[in-house]
């Protein structure tokens, strides 16, 4: 049975983490304590506070590493507890039991002293020392006997102290407590040779010698205090063990002379572990103190604004950006799920999904455009404003995720992206470079799979059946053995068969030849590079293929499916699915040949494991961004990755905001963001932001094509050129159909008059915009967002009663249908018959209720990029109709779609350098 002192410090405890969890629902004050071995003692004293812990209403969690543990896994342990907001104290328990050698000092300063609440570590003990003791956390023994002394209702100040023993974990800090709580404080240890004369001088004597009943009683000051610390065991026959437990002082004898005297055991121990509770809770509401529950603790660049605003790269390379393993830690990232790449960018492990998966979603944001002009609107730009506003500004956990630029037009003509003027992501170089290579990475599981396509053939057309099973199932060691992949080959088959002895000849037949018709292959290789002199090749041109040559084509890789895959995918085995069941051709029987049919699935997995972590990256203000998958707008559904927003809204928080982009316009990007990406996903929208400028406006009301040559033009014209006003119109009800509110971002050019912008800002609030904001966010940064984002917030609160334009389960043509109508203004669709035959032949096949994906060109509502304005009364032709089918869509050919850029007559690159003495990269922007 406890003491009452102690009952009296663990009831005061569990009143004080009762209020936490009253004022802040859902929080628990967390203690972990990490055990190397399994010690009979150490497994006693671990129980003792887990009990305590769980009475008192503190989570406690009980690591066990083997004794087989080494330093570096003790470390790593500490490292990812360090990072652990749930765990605001932990413990090492010692002594360390490992057969591997492992320095204690090291493992208990690698603590972080905030979260050292058994007060080891170096730092504690040095503020201990200089008497900062509300700045500290003090050794749990030393603080309980304080504790006791405190409860006999002598104070300590003026008085004589006598400490025996100078141990760091007891003897220095009862020392330097005393000290510091006014008293006169003597440290005795073995060596003292006047050992029993000091002892009686003190009116206060703490004893941790680790000797038994080393102290008399008759050196015993009459009517003095005795905290007796010791632990011992002394041989006892009249004991079922054989010994007792005795302390450092004799008690029998010292009681007699002692006011107050703790007894061995019940004494110090228990009280020890309640002040580890106590510096648990105190740890806590610390915690409680510096972080709100659901609010980031995070650190904000400031920004130098210039007049004129300089170019983006010299923005970008003025600010340094925070180390990104900071970032992490800001945003409630442990270390153990975040992979760093350099100093600026890192890749974040699907675990931390699973760890928030109980945690509320934040509100879910889609930038997206009216029709733009060939130059761009600025959708990435208001992206990064709109998160730099509501987070440096409004200091709203906020979240940006984009897609990574391809390298195509980085040394192209459009010169790379991600954002620009004061609106970027950086580093903009290394965001539009490699970044962490998860391009190239799609880029060789594409080629592996066009690899296989062809070798598969070649090796069909040259050898029997047998020789084709002896190679496919080899004997090895005398053995035959289906692999994992060539079994789902037989089920898929019918084929309920494993021993490879058992198969017919006709079964051999059917599993050995894919048949592959190479008139339906549509599987391309890619690179990413614009490239045009690959856009139609010859391959097998080598003697060595015999002859078996064909016509084929290069795409970029942007293009591939594989890309579509990693952005549609919400896991590893999701994506590992989605993989497997990518269509490559249709055999001559017109059945689909699929990657899992080619055997080729687990590679690609392989190849593709690291590029599904999220990229983390920040914006020129600190705020943070997910860069992640890049799909081509046109061709696939233009938008970043499920998984990136998936973390990102837990992350968060139920009162923070992620910010997406979607490709090109609202007919295309935002269409395909609600009926692909959020079907896949299960992810409600809750705000479009749909951007607009005064140039697309008089481009859409008459002017002529908008190039760089014609600006000045542009400029120049008048108001009379905004009465065109119908192709903003109808994209605002484009985004109310799916029943959204809108906000209308007017993106200011330097040469828009003040007129011009309060008059778009007027027609699109008529239009049925919840809202339309004026934004400077180019050359301010997140400050010329500010209204923009107050307004998101507002329009986040209102009802957001989200549905798709249509049901997977109808026809395909009636799904094309709708889009065209709905969301382009067509009359009707006209199917041309190879796109006819490609429907019928999706729908013996099993792919008929996937949803659509539209290619077509973005420059216009309609198929003709030289119908402005919102055109209607035309009829959409269909002149072909593909199938992703391991993404997950059918996306018909409106028009010509090139998949593979070609470099200008001057590109990009003649302006791009690398500054050898500094590492700089020059003219990239």
């Amino acid at each position: 049975e406890l003491p009452c002192q102690i009952l009296q410090v663990r009831e005061r405890l569990k009143q004080q983490v009762a209020e936490m969890k009253e004022k802040f629902p859902g929080f628990r004050p967390g203690l972990a304590i990490l055990q190397v071995g399994n010690r009979d003692d150490s497994n006693l004293y671990i129980n003792m506070k887990l009990k305590a812990a769980a009475e008192i209403g503190i989570s406690a969690n009980h690591i066990k590493l083997p004794n087989t543990a080494t330093e570096a896994d003790v470390l790593k342990c500490i490292a990812s507890l360090n990072g652990d907001p749930a765990v605001h104290g932990f413990i090492v328990q010692l002594p360390l039991d490992s057969d591997k050698p492992i320095n204690t000092e090291k493992i208990t300063n690698a603590v972080a002293p905030e979260k050292d609440v058994d007060g080891l570590s170096s730092i504690n003990a040095g503020k201990l020392s200089r008497g900062d003791l509300g700045d500290c956390f003090i050794p749990c023994t030393p603080k309980g006997c304080m504790e006791l002394i405190r409860q006999t209702g002598v104070q300590v100040a003026g008085k004589r102290a006598v400490v025996v023993g100078r141990s760091k974990i007891v003897g220095a800090p009862m020392h330097d407590l005393l000290l510091w709580n006014h008293a006169t404080v003597t440290t005795c240890h073995s060596k003292t040779t006047t050992l029993a004369e000091e002892v009686g001088k003190a009116d206060i004597l703490v004893v941790a010698a680790g000797k038994a009943e080393m102290v008399k009683g008759e050196w015993i000051k009459p009517g003095a205090i005795v905290i007796d610390c010791g632990i011992n065991h002394v041989p006892d026959s009249t004991k079922a063990s054989g010994k007792r437990v005795v302390g450092d002082v004799a008690y029998s004898t010292a009681k007699e002379r002692a006011s107050y005297i703790t007894p061995v055991p019940g004494g110090v121990g228990p009280m020890t572990v309640a002040m580890l509770m106590q510096s648990t809770v105190e740890s806590a509401q610390r915690f409680l103190e510096k972080f709100q529950p659901g609010k980031w603790n995070i650190q904000y660049n400031q920004l130098t604004l210039k007049v004129p605003v300089p170019s983006d790269i010299e923005i970008s390379q003025s600010c340094i950006p925070k180390p990104i393993d900071q970032v992490a830690r800001e945003v409630g990232l442990f270390p153990d799920e975040v992979e760093l790449y350099g100093q600026t960018k890192a890749k974040v492990h699907l675990s931390a999904l699973e760890r928030l998966k109980s945690q509320p979603d934040g509100k879910y944001i889609v930038v997206t455009g009216i029709t733009p002009t060939p130059l761009g609107e600025g959708k990435s730009t208001t992206t990064v404003g709109l998160v730099q506003a509501l987070g440096a500004h409004l200091h709203q956990n906020v979240f940006a995720c984009v897609r990574q630029p391809s390298q195509g037009p980085t040394f192209g003509i459009k010169g790379g992206a991600a954002g620009g003027g004061y609106c970027q992501v950086i580093p903009m170089d290394e965001f539009n470079l490699h970044l962490t290579g998860d391009i190239h990475a799609i880029t060789a599981a594409n080629n592996l799979v066009a690899a296989a396509v062809d070798a598969r053939i070649f090796h069909e057309l040259t050898q029997t059946d047998q020789a084709l099973y002896s190679r496919l199932v080899p004997s090895v060691n005398g053995v035959r053995k289906f692999s994992d992949i060539q079994i789902r080959r037989l089920q898929k088959l019918g084929i309920n068969k494993t021993d490879p002895a058992t198969l017919t000849k006709e079964e051999v037949n059917f599993f050995v030849r894919l048949d592959i018709d190479p008139s339906t292959i549509t599987w391309q290789r890619v690179l990413d590079t614009n490239d045009r002199f690959l856009r139609k090749i010859t391959i097998g041109q080598s003697p060595t293929e015999k002859g078996f040559s064909r016509t084929a084509q290069f795409d970029i890789t942007v293009s591939s499916e594989i890309m579509a895959v990693l952005a549609l995918s919400d896991g590893l085995d999701d994506m590992k699915k989605r993989l497997g069941r990518m269509v490559v051709a249709s055999s001559k029987r017109g059945e689909p040949v699929t990657a899992d049919d080619l055997g080729v699935t687990g590679a690609l997995a392989v190849l593709m494991k690291d590029a599904v972590k999220p990229n983390l990256m920040q914006t020129l203000e600190g705020t943070p961004v997910f860069v992640h998958a890049g799909p081509f707008a046109n061709i696939a559904h233009g938008n970043s990755s499920v998984l990136a927003d998936k973390i990102a809204l837990k992350l968060v928080g139920k009162e923070g905001f992620v910010v997406t982009e979607a490709g090109f316009g609202a007919d295309i990007g935002m269409e395909k963001f609600f009926n692909i990406k959020c079907r896949y996903s299960g992810l409600r929208p809750h705000v479009v932001v749909l951007v607009a400028t005064v140039r697309a406006l008089k481009m859409h009301g008459g002017g002529p094509a908008v190039t760089v040559m014609f600006l000045p033009f542009f400029f120049l014209m008048t108001l009379l050129w905004l009465c065109c006003f119908n192709n903003l119109n109808k994209q605002i009800q484009n985004a109310r159909m799916f029943g959204v509110p809108v906000v209308v971002a007017v993106n200011a050019f330097k040469t828009d008059t003040k007129a011009e912008l309060a008059l778009v800002v007027q027609l699109a609030k008529e239009a049925g915009a919840f809202d339309a904001v004026e934004c400077t966010h180019w050359a301010e940064g997140g400050k010329g967002a500010v209204a923009l984002a107050q307004a998101v917030q507002r329009a986040s609160q209102t009802p957001s009663n989200f549905r798709f334009l249509y049901n997977l389960e109808l026809p395909v043509i009636d799904k094309i249908r709708l889009i065209a109508k709905q969301i382009y203004g067509a009359s009707d669709i006209e199917l041309l018959p190879e796109a006819q035959e490609k429907v019928a032949m999706y729908t013996k096949q099993g792919f008929g209720n996937l949803p659509i994906c539209m290619a077509k060109t973005h420059l216009s509502l309609s198929h003709d990029p030289e119908q402005k304005g919102a055109p209607t009364g035309f009829i959409l032709p269909i002149r072909d109709i593909r199938a992703s089918v391991g993404a997950g869509f059918l996306y018909p050919l409106v028009g010509t779609m090139s998949t593979m850029p070609g470099l200008p007559t001057r590109p990009c690159f003649y302006d791009i350098d690398l500054d050898t003495a500094s590492g700089e990269v020059k003219g990239l922007f």
